[in-house]
């Protein structure tokens, strides 16, 4: 039997887009077809859940009977579970990983782990890198460049950079690109996943009536997402085969 995965999307401030990040692996798995869950840690309303409402699940993250259902069940039978860390909890959430033997478990490779660190514009973000770090011994680390809101690195000179990022072995950055702000608010009304947006199908995957420029806007843009997903080889850290083109099935 294939070992769980377990990917965890966080930040450790506001406003960076990691949701819009965890909505792009949701939809870039589901077209690999690869089995996958989603936990949405923003309770009690959570965000996830909107978009993808059949196989996301609120829970507390801080509560022992909700990390249970998580990883309690691993071997339940969904090859990938993506855990979407509520804003400013990531560096807390990894601490209760620690402390209930999952990291350990990640080390000696009963669990395929990775964190997707989404990354703000200041120093200060630079800063959780090396928060963050402390937990990475056993997990593949990706430091993610969102673009989404608009966001410009401006604090940023690459060597400033460089000395965080070489911090921490086997790194891997990635970059979101920007997507059109008016496709963006969009799919935001629909409350639909990106590529039901792109198949021009509602919530039920009834017919729908989205703009054709708007879902154009959608289908480049995820496209350059999934990209950037298969030249750090996710698929190969799930164990299945990369067949995503143009952000369509």
């Amino acid at each position: 039997m294939a070992k769980p995965v377990v990917i965890v999307v966080g930040a450790d401030k506001g406003g960076v887009g990691k949701t819009t990040v965890s909505r792009t692996l949701l939809d870039y798995f589901n077209a690999n077809n690869v089995g996958t869950r989603a936990f949405d840690t923003e309770s009690p309303r959570g965000t996830l859940k909107r978009f993808h409402p059949e196989i996301t699940e609120i829970v507390d993250m801080t509560t022992t009977a909700d990390q249970m259902k998580i990883f309690d069940t691993l071997n339940a039978g969904s090859m990938v579970t993506v855990i979407d860390v509520r804003a400013g909890l990531l560096s807390p959430a990894l601490a209760s990983l620690r402390d209930i033997g999952f990291l350990d478990a990640a080390r000696s490779g009963q669990i395929t782990f990775a964190v997707f660190h989404i990354l703000g514009p200041s120093i200060a973000s630079l800063d959780e890198i090396a928060e963050t770090a402390n937990f990475m011994n056993g997990a593949k680390y990706f430091l993610v460049k969102n673009f989404i809101n608009d966001t410009q690195f401006f604090q940023w000179d690459q060597s400033t950079y460089n000395s965080y990022f070489h911090r921490i072995k086997d790194a891997t950055d990635l970059t979101i690109p920007k997507l059109n702000e008016m496709a963006y608010e969009q799919v935001e009304v629909a409350s639909v996943p990106f590529l039901k947006f792109v198949a021009n199908k509602g919530p039920h995957d009834e017919a729908a009536n989205y703009s054709f420029v708007l879902r154009g806007y959608v289908r480049h843009w995820l496209a350059n997402v999934w990209s950037e997903f298969d030249r750090i080889k996710l698929t190969d850290l799930v164990g299945a085969k990369s067949v995503t083109r143009g952000g369509e099935k």
